[in-house]
């Protein structure tokens, strides 16, 4: 996945260098632009169709909130993630339900902003690789944990979500022996895992005979 494009919005030029040095530190994206004002950032974004934009609150002419009511009437393609001072219920309530992928309360930390990116990062990278979503990966971006995931002791989640990742974009039924040498892991290590993901049903299992011996078992994500 190439870099994703951001467009920074914020009025305030320190709290701008800020933001932009922030940036600089993250691997996968790449600024495209900032403005100071509302009119100029709706043209330049209308324009440029950012990946994501980097959204104050506070403008000099307009509201951060007026700006994202009229790149969603143009149905513009970018994400929005809304920086500002602003922590009042309403305000909250507003963006999250105009679509914003995350909101940062001034002052924040480079650990809330790396996670606020990173995050934004992994879930474009699921949905630009598939063309269809299963409930557990919706589910996954929305922060929802399911209680029929949790693992054994000895299972790892970080190793099994690369199982699924690659099961995923995959598409097609496969052997733990064919599916280990893809992630480079062990053969047993694999099947452990495919395993208990077939007994919660999240995997399911193909026999497929030959003309001699045990049949192959084929695994693919349901």
């Amino acid at each position: 996945m190439s870099n994703l494009s951001v467009f920074i919005v914020e009025d305030d030029p320190m709290v701008l260098e800020v933001n932009k040095g922030f940036l600089t530190r993250l691997n996968g994206f790449q600024l495209v632009g900032e403005s100071v004002n509302g009119h100029d950032a709706y043209q330049q974004i209308i324009k440029k169709q950012p990946n994501l934009v980097l959204l104050d609150m506070f403008l000099p002419d307009m509201t951060g909130m007026e700006l994202f009511l009229k790149l969603r009437a143009e149905r513009v393609p970018s994400d929005i993630i809304m920086i500002t001072a602003a922590r009042d219920a309403p305000t909250v309530q507003e963006a999250l339900r105009l679509g914003a992928i995350d909101y940062l309360i001034k002052p924040f930390r480079f650990e809330r902003f790396e996670k606020a990116l990173q995050q934004y990062k992994s879930s474009t990278k699921k949905l630009q690789s598939s063309q269809t979503f299963r409930q557990e990966d919706i589910d996954q971006w929305l922060g929802i944990q399911h209680e029929s995931l949790e693992l054994p002791k000895g299972l790892n989640i970080l190793t099994m979500q690369q199982i699924l990742d690659y099961l995923t974009t995959h598409q097609t039924a496969i052997t733990s022996e064919q599916l280990a040498q893809n992630v480079g892991m062990a053969r047993v290590t694999v099947r452990k895992y495919l395993d208990f993901l077939a007994t919660k049903g999240t995997v399911k299992i193909e026999l497929q005979y030959g003309t001699v011996g045990r049949p192959t078992k084929y695994y693919s994500i349901k």
